[in-house]
């Protein structure tokens, strides 16, 4: 099984911040050093990915896997 690719997300750089957003609603903003580090990452990389794990939105393929186990039904 394959993990779905991450998408819906865009960033804004404004000044020293860069605003996150996912499906038109902010995620996160990052300032100063995380945001440099953000631009630099997604220059070289796959930005909705990168996006998606910045803002926490992001599933292993192991934890969706788990999420459908029968021990874990119920929760």
């Amino acid at each position: 099984m394959t993990a779905a690719q991450p998408s819906g997300f865009a960033f804004t750089v404004t000044g020293d911040e860069v605003v996150i957003t996912h499906h038109g609603r902010r995620a996160t903003v990052l300032r100063g050093r995380p945001a440099a580090d953000f631009l630099d990452d997604v220059e070289s990389g796959d930005d909705q990915q990168l996006m998606a794990r910045v803002t926490g939105q992001y599933r292993h393929g192991n934890e969706r896997t788990a999420r459908n186990h029968p021990r874990n039904a119920g929760r």
